[in-house]
């Protein structure tokens, strides 16, 4: 922000959008998935997220006037949470499963949604620009975690330098520029086909798991993984039309960037 000059948004009414914002999809997503990862692989947590666009697919269709349900969308939800079955053994009883660290993991996935669906219903039109929106949230996000993280835990005693080059890799690439991104897709095309960037998260998460973890990777979790990917596929269909005067699109900023 500030080598393009850009300001914070203006208004009490954006912050405390901001706010709410900031909360589904920054402070409590990430501590879901930080405490789900203790108890759950990699793997497991990545394909939950995958699970993103069911979710918002079913909040769509309430939140959303642009989104209708039709007989593929249902068909696709049905297929996705088929496989998530699968990815979870239900035939087995969940057996070998955290229940705990999975129900986080896919409480965070449905956090997301809520958030996004929120961003789209009451930022869409802000004169600010993607990237001032995007800082604001991330810094609120940081004071909301900076108030409740002394409840649950208390200072390290140290700070080895390769988890702390972690968390910056993850803050500046995992967080900033996927929000900043985020935001222009959620503009540009919706929440609910924005979120189809989480099907590559279970790939990548698979295959990071298996060669840098050493995760072990069982036949149900590869065909349960592919059975979400086509579920949340098909949630996919393009939505119609905007009604007359409800363009999908918000307003550039008025320094002209998006």
């Amino acid at each position: 922000m500030a080598v393009r000059r850009e300001r914070l948004p203006r208004g009490a009414r954006t912050w405390a959008h901001l706010t709410v914002a900031a909360f589904f999809l920054n402070a409590l997503p990430f501590s879901l998935f930080a405490y789900a990862e203790l108890t759950i692989p990699s793997t497991l947590a990545g394909i939950c997220n995958a699970t993103s666009p069911l979710w918002g697919m079913v909040l769509s269709l309430v939140a959303l006037s642009e989104d209708r349900p039709t007989r593929r969308r249902v068909a696709g939800l049905g297929i996705g949470f088929l496989g998530v079955l699968t990815v979870l053994g239900a035939w087995q009883g969940f057996s070998g499963l955290d229940a705990g660290g999975t129900a986080m993991a896919l409480l965070a996935s449905l956090s997301y949604a809520v958030g996004w669906i929120y961003v789209r219903r009451t930022l869409a039109g802000s004169p600010s620009s993607h990237l001032s929106l995007t800082g604001a949230q991330l810094t609120l996000a940081t004071l909301q975690l900076a108030v409740v993280t002394p409840l649950f835990t208390s200072l390290p005693n140290s700070i080895p330098v390769v988890p702390l080059l972690a968390v910056i890799a993850l803050g500046a690439l995992g967080t900033g520029v996927a929000m900043l991104v985020q935001y222009g897709l959620v503009a540009e095309v919706g929440p609910t086909t924005a979120t189809m960037v989480t099907y590559f998260i279970p790939v990548i998460a698979t295959a990071a798991g298996v060669s840098l973890l050493g995760e072990r990777l069982g036949w149900n979790t590869l065909v349960g993984a592919l059975i979400v990917l086509v579920g949340a596929a098909l949630t996919q269909g393009r939505p119609g039309p905007a009604p007359a005067g409800k363009g999908i699109g918000w307003p550039r900023a008025r320094n002209g960037r998006p």
